[in-house]
């Protein structure tokens, strides 16, 4: 006899129940039978949770482990000329912040890197779960090719296929399970245009189409309701620091590029802070408010974005909570982080669990 999804219910409302448990209970969920486990750990669940409303967006930062003596130290400390704070080495880790319970949480640690998250790592979000990407050694400060997942039904993290290539500071995207990496520099610092793009279903990697010209620390964004990959800004390699006023786009269905002249601020930095306006132009948030004008994260959720940055090199990290339903113009209000949460934000993205 074929097992009840829940004993003495029909089957379709016994359904309804299960997609209604919390995101944080289904690692508890899974131990309950067979087939809640199979229902779970297959990806049906979360299939059904995004059709039926019942999914959850949280936000996953690589932050800066902060303790209490650290904390109160950055925010007591004298800014040297120049901009930078005495030398201490801070070890990342994974954040997680839940903007419908207001719950701050710390991912286990990436086995293997007992030192914390390789430095400059990138996030992504595939089926609701969170990949993890290249980065820099945090001991060696060597680049890495490795590529992490987290699965949060499980609560633990799983090595998956290498990057094809080692680069550092590129753009990323997800888009329908697959990961695109764009761009960014080779160890010897020379700006790439290739792209790659990680299935995980299958763990594999494949070539894309290169992009028209090299971007070293550019930024990856899929357009909301299209096929798009937009990598923002960038250099070239004999231009260091002198960040283009243009993006490179990726039709996903057709595998071409094109490129948009003036899609974004000649001049400026498009590392984690681009946003897309109500108009469906690009815009940066560090000019959304002078608290995080420096050192700029930002994070959508929905009609949500976290902002985190500070007002000069070397600041207090601060925490904005906008409604980007209005995009640039949304609401701004200053959120209330437990302290051992506020610190340096390098990256980020939303995971839809």
């Amino acid at each position: 006899m074929e097992e009840e999804l829940i004993p003495g219910l029909p089957e379709d409302i016994a359904m309804k129940c299960l997609i209604r448990l919390p995101y944080n209970s289904h690692h508890v969920g899974r131990r309950v039978s067979k087939t809640w486990r199979d229902l779970i750990d297959g990806g049906d669940l979360h299939r059904l949770r995004k059709q039926n409303g019942e999914s959850r967006r949280v936000v996953c930062l690589v932050q800066a482990l902060t303790t209490l003596d650290t904390a109160v130290a950055d925010s007591t400390a004298q800014v040297r000329p120049g901009g930078f704070q005495p030398n201490r080495q801070a070890a990342y880790g994974v954040s997680v912040f839940d903007p419908v319970s207001n719950h701050w949480d710390l991912l286990d640690p990436i086995p293997g890197y007992p030192h914390g998250l390789p430095l400059f790592c990138q996030l992504a979000d595939a089926e609701g779960k969170l990949v993890v990407l290249g980065g820099w050694d945090p001991v060696s400060w060597d680049p890495v090719r490795d590529v992490w997942v987290y699965d949060f039904k499980r609560r633990s993290w799983r090595r998956c296929a290498d990057m094809p290539c080692v680069r550092s500071f590129f753009a990323v995207g997800a888009l329908n399970g697959l990961v695109f990496v764009a761009g960014g520099h080779d160890e010897r610092k020379n700006a790439l245009r290739t792209v790659s793009v990680y299935d995980m279903g299958r763990d594999e990697w494949a070539v894309a189409a290169e992009m028209g010209e090299g971007r070293d620390e550019c930024e990856g964004v899929v357009m909301k309701g299209s096929d798009e990959l937009w990598v923002v800004g960038g250099y070239v390699t004999d231009e260091q620091g002198m960040f283009r006023g243009s993006a490179e786009v990726l039709h996903l269905g057709t595998g071409e590029w094109r490129s948009v002249d003036g899609a974004w601020l000649k001049g400026r930095c498009s590392r984690g802070c681009v946003g897309v306006g109500k108009d469906g132009k690009l815009f940066t948030w560090a000019d959304v408010d002078p608290s995080v004008r420096v050192g700029t994260c930002a994070v959508g959720f929905g009609d949500g974005t976290i902002l985190t940055g500070s007002a000069r090199p070397g600041g207090p990290q601060r925490f904005l909570s906008v409604d980007a339903k209005e995009g640039e113009n949304g609401k701004v209000e200053v959120m209330d982080v437990p302290i051992e949460f506020s610190g340096f934000v390098q990256s980020g993205c939303c995971v839809e669990l």
